[in-house]
This record gives structure tokens, C-alpha cells and sequence, in this order.
């Protein structure tokens, strides 16, 4: 760094002075006109070795410069294009594993659907016999109620029919019984009937 400093300092110098010695040098012609030409071209030519001083100079400060800092720059540099190449080959390997996964997948595809088909088909199969145990279960129940109900019907029915029976057989005595009732029947029953409550 310090040399650095050095070389811009000279270089600063020796630019400082060829401007003035250029403006010494048009001064002194304007003033003489008539000058010597061969002092004029002699003069010149001290312009151009101090110009290819400075050039001198400034290119060794910029390749001083350049040397200096282009190492550690392009060494980063393909430190991160190293850094991209290995992340590109990760992500490579990691598509690869993938596509071989998805390849796998597809393959087992076929096997996976028939044994999907053929669960299906076993689940189906094991509803229907579910349901005709459930339908047959529920035909009995009805059968067993209907049974029941019939049955129940068929007792009423009797039941209605006896009541009936028995009302017109009481109807039917009711009848001979007033029939064969005079007024001298009904006063000995009365009689009978007290003597009974004594």
C-alpha cells in the first residue's frame, strides 16, 4: 500500500509539472517568436520522455494495482463458481433421485390398481352379503310380525265372535224367558228371591 501511495505521488508530479513546463514552453514562444527551431524541437522532445515517464508510471501503479487485487478477486470468483457447480450438482443428484422415484412409482402403478380393484371388488362383494343378511333378517322380522298381527286379528276376531255368540244366546234367553214370564212366575221369583236375602 505504501508503494502505491509512492507511485501516485510521482505520478502526480511529474503530471504537475509537464503541464507548466508545456505552458513555460508556449510562453516562451509566443514571447519569441522568431525563436530557434532546433531549441523549440529539442524541447519537444524532453515533452514526449516526460510523458512516456508518466505513462510509464501510471501503468505500473495500475499493474501494481491489478496484481494486487486481482488475485483475491478472480480467487473468489471461482470460489463462488465452484460454490454454484457443487449446488448445481446437489440439485442435479436430487432430481435425478426424484425422477428414479416417480419411474419407481409408475412402475409399481399397475400392481397398486389391481390391488386396489381387487380390495374394491372384495369390499363390494362383502356389502352385498351384508345386505342380503340384512334384508333377509328384516323379511323375517316382517314375516314374524305379520304372523303376530294375524294371529292377534284372528284371536280378536274370535273373541268378537264369541261376544257376539254369547250376546245373541242372551238375547235368545231374554226372549224365551219373557215369553214364558206371566205375571205369576214373576211374583213367585220375587218371593223366592226374598226368602233367599232372609
Amino acid at each position: 500500500m505504501r508503494r502505491l501511495a509512492v507511485y501516485l505521488a510521482i505520478a502526480v508530479g511529474l503530471f504537475a509539472q509537464a503541464p507548466k513546463e508545456g505552458a513555460r514552453e508556449s510562453l516562451a514562444e509566443k514571447a519569441d517568436e522568431a525563436g530557434n527551431k532546433a531549441h523549440a524541437a529539442e524541447e519537444e522532445g524532453s515533452m514526449d520522455i516526460w510523458k512516456w515517464a508518466n505513462f510509464l508510471i501510471l501503468a505500473g501503479g495500475l499493474g501494481y494495482l491489478v496484481g494486487k487485487n486481482a488475485g483475491p478477486f478472480f480467487a473468489a470468483r471461482s470460489a463462488g463458481i465452484r460454490k454454484d457447480m457443487e449446488n448445481s450438482l446437489a440439485q442435479q443428484k436430487d432430481a435425478e433421485a426424484r425422477a428414479a422415484d416417480v419411474d419407481r412409482r409408475l412402475a409399481n402403478m399397475e400392481a397398486d390398481i389391481a390391488a386396489l380393484r381387487g380390495e374394491g371388488e372384495r369390499a363390494a362383494r362383502a356389502e352385498a352379503e351384508r345386505m342380503e343378511q340384512h334384508t333377509a333378517a328384516e323379511i323375517a322380522k316382517i314375516q314374524q310380525h305379520s304372523e303376530q298381527e294375524i294371529a292377534s286379528a284372528g284371536k280378536a276376531a274370535r273373541m268378537d265372535l264369541k261376544r257376539y255368540a254369547a250376546e245373541l244366546a242372551v238375547e235368545l234367553a231374554e226372549q224365551k224367558v219373557r215369553a214364558r214370564m206371566t205375571p205369576e212366575t214373576q211374583d213367585a221369583l220375587v218371593q223366592g228371591f226374598v226368602r233367599n236375602l232372609k
